[in-house]
């Protein structure tokens, strides 16, 4: 039993795409704690990205409904998308632009106040080792570099509720340690984040629950050490595959 308050409600979700002949998620219900590191697992095709989709309003569920929390009062649909930063797994800033450059552009987005701005900015790039760098083109930087840089963008106006798509997917160890320590700083000062990731020990060390999809429908949801337990795995590996199979992924 999870204890907490929800942060996010996920009530009978279903989504099919028009040309689909099949849904792409069947069903889905979970609740995500206020404060919680949450993965979101599941194979190539397993539905993951849809739900994230669904979960920041990019596209609306075809059935069910989500509702958000901030301390156990409900937030209105006209507050839900600036309480929210979202990650993507593609680089999502203009490569011509500098780290400071970009920081501005899309704070200014967020309404956030000059003096705001200017502090945030000068706090992650220093935080996220991108203050050398910070008045050079991000199309000239490394994998590594990028993925901070993306991570920058997508907290500039401090969200209560982030989502990560793959954070650390093809960068160096050191950019790897540099992003899961800064993600786990902001989630003990309240930060709520939804975590995507096929690596499977990052996740294990970086999650607290998890809830693993596959063809779209709900494997398996809770805290991490009582899933193991339950199907009796030692590792979170163990478990996604006991759950999804063995089979290749498309």
């Amino acid at each position: 039993m999870m204890e907490g308050k929800v942060c996010i409600q996920v009530q009978n979700v279903s989504k099919r795409y028009k040309t689909a002949t099949e849904d792409s998620l069947t069903g889905v219900c979970i609740d995500i704690l206020q404060s919680d590191v949450f993965g979101l697992l599941g194979p190539n095709g397993a539905g993951k990205t849809t739900l994230i989709s669904i979960l920041c309003g990019i596209i609306r569920p075809s059935s069910g409904q989500v509702r958000y929390f901030l301390d156990g009062v409900p937030v209105p649909a006209g507050e839900q998308k600036s309480r929210i930063g979202f990650v993507p797994q593609e680089y999502a800033f203009y490569q011509e632009l500098t780290p400071r450059q970009n920081l501005d552009y899309f704070g200014a987005m967020y309404n956030l106040s000059k003096d705001t701005l200017t502090q945030r900015r000068e706090h992650l790039l220093e935080v996220l080792g991108l203050q050398k760098a910070a008045d050079k083109k991000v199309g000239t930087f490394s994998g590594g570099m990028k993925r901070r840089v993306n991570l920058a963008i997508g907290i500039i106006h401090q969200p209560d509720i982030l989502f990560l798509d793959e954070p650390t997917v093809g960068v160096d160890v050191q950019s790897r340690n540099a992003i899961i320590r800064y993600l786990q700083n902001i989630n003990q000062t309240g930060t709520t984040i939804i975590y995507t990731s096929h690596h499977m020990a990052e996740a294990e060390e970086f999650c607290k629950h998890i809830a693993l999809i596959d063809h779209g429908k709900l494997m398996a949801a809770g805290e991490l050490d009582s899933l193991k337990k339950q199907h009796s795995v030692a590792s979170l590996q163990s478990l996604f595959i006991n759950l999804t199979g063995e089979a290749y992924r498309d």
